[in-house]
């Protein structure tokens, strides 16, 4: 059985959320309620913000 850092939560649905141990920060992770993407922002203690939408680069 995989073992899973606890102790978070979604920030837009508030679903208790489950990290894996190799999480990394800047990593993008589905609420597996909401299906919003989030980003780890940190490990220890686990923490997620809503990730960010990626915009279209022109170049500029």
């Amino acid at each position: 059985m995989e073992k899973v850092l606890n102790g978070t939560e979604c920030p837009e649905c508030t679903a208790p959320m489950a990290l894996a141990p190799d999480a990394r920060v800047s990593e993008i992770v589905e609420c597996g309620d909401c299906r919003i993407e989030l980003e780890v922002t940190s490990t220890a203690p686990p923490a997620l913000i809503v990730a960010p939408e990626v915009e279209e680069d022109w170049g500029e």
